[in-house]
């Protein structure tokens, strides 16, 4: 039974949509495949991993039949990109094997029971519905990801807190030694609504998005977020948990400030990055009078040493960083210049914002050296 027929690159679109949440060790042999569902011309592209689904979809079948199978996703998108692109390429449906044509290259790959897939049940009712632009929702996410953390034993830090409230919605970030935040304006949400989407989640959103101003409709309930946009549709569990109350840790009452360049910042402290040790990532930064020194050091007593002007005109400030969170909002913002604001103690946090963009806010706690 003939599945499709149509250019290579029209079947690797959908597939490598999907195939990005596919791991290569699965509990369940049946999560290395993608679900292929065929109704007539319109087709499916599904894959899960228990945890975020997401659906593709496209309009190059053959016949009049409404079929399912499964076959190993990643064997099937690496075939693909094999072929040539010149020339159409079939699959079809065969004694349980899918069969790829194209030219003279021929494949059988085995196939497990569509039946037994295990997709996502939807939420019965969704406590909020809201859309936001494709540019506004990856902005949302890409000025915050950093600042998760990974394989945290505080399981709801490994994930993007999502606020929602009437006119506004925001992402913040943290893993416990820095706070990234974010807000966006939005219409259409009547009460205040907070849940944990998981890192996994984020990162394939961050893939999909494009920086356009189409809509993403954007579903929630208790358990679960579905996302909707273009021929796209992403369903992801929710973090359980409670997630710290981020507004305790942003500095409101900060008085000294200095705006500094972007690239020049991120220039010395790659360069003082250098003689940093994977175990030790710390850098200091001393501001003195218009002047901002920064150095680092290791065990073979190396050093390198930066100067930066800036508009500094308080009391001299020695503090120490981990180079590596300083470094992670730089190359996310792209901005000209930062702006600065720290209090004349070594044990308070740094807060940087930028001149145009109100909502963002990131915040380092210091470290000593």
């Amino acid at each position: 039974m003939q599945l499709i027929q149509t250019t290579r690159d029209a079947v690797l679109k959908p597939l490598t949509v999907v195939v990005g949440i596919v791991e290569r060790r699965n509990t369940l042999p049946i999560l290395a495949n993608v679900l292929l569902r065929k109704e007539g011309e319109h087709l499916a592209f599904v894959a899960n991993d228990l945890e975020v689904q997401i659906t593709t979809h496209a309009d190059f079948g053959i016949g009049p039949e409404t079929v399912a199978t499964t076959v190993g996703a990643r064997k099937l998108l690496d075939i693909l990109r094999a072929l040539p692109d010149s020339g159409d390429i079939r699959l079809g449906l065969d004694d349980n094997k899918l069969s790829v044509q194209a030219g003279r290259s021929r494949f059988a790959l085995q196939t497990l029971n569509a039946e037994d897939y295990p997709t996502v049940a939807l939420a019965e009712k969704w406590d909020a519905s809201f859309s936001l632009t494709q540019k506004t929702l990856r902005h949302l996410f890409n000025m915050v990801h950093f600042a998760m953390a990974q394989q945290d034993i505080r399981y709801y830090l490994n994930g993007l807190l999502f606020v929602m409230e009437p006119g506004h919605v925001r992402t913040v970030a943290t893993d416990g030694h820095r706070l990234a935040h974010c807000g966006a304006q939005v219409e259409g949400i009547s009460e205040r609504h907070d849940i944990i989407i998981p890192r996994k989640t984020v990162h394939e959103m961050q893939r999909l998005l494009a920086d356009d101003d189409s809509t993403v409709q954007i579903d929630v309930s208790a358990n679960q977020i579905r996302f909707r946009f273009d021929d796209i549709e992403v369903i992801s569990k929710l973090v359980e948990g409670k997630f710290p109350d981020f507004t305790r840790v942003i500095p409101t009452s900060y008085t000294r400030h200095f705006s500094i360049s972007r690239e020049a910042l991120q220039s010395s402290l790659q360069r003082a990055a250098i003689l940093t040790t994977d175990k030790l990532k710390g850098v200091r930064l001393q501001l003195s009078d218009h002047l901002l020194r920064i150095s680092s050091s290791n065990a073979e007593q190396e050093e390198a040493r930066e100067e930066i002007e800036v508009d500094y005109a308080h009391e001299p400030l020695d503090v120490a960083f981990n180079v590596s969170y300083l470094l992670d909002v730089l190359a996310n913002v792209k901005t000209e210049t930062l702006r600065w604001s720290v209090q004349p103690d070594v044990n308070a946090s740094v807060l940087l914002t930028l001149p145009d963009d109100d909502e963002f806010k990131y915040v380092v706690m210091p470290m000593r050296i």
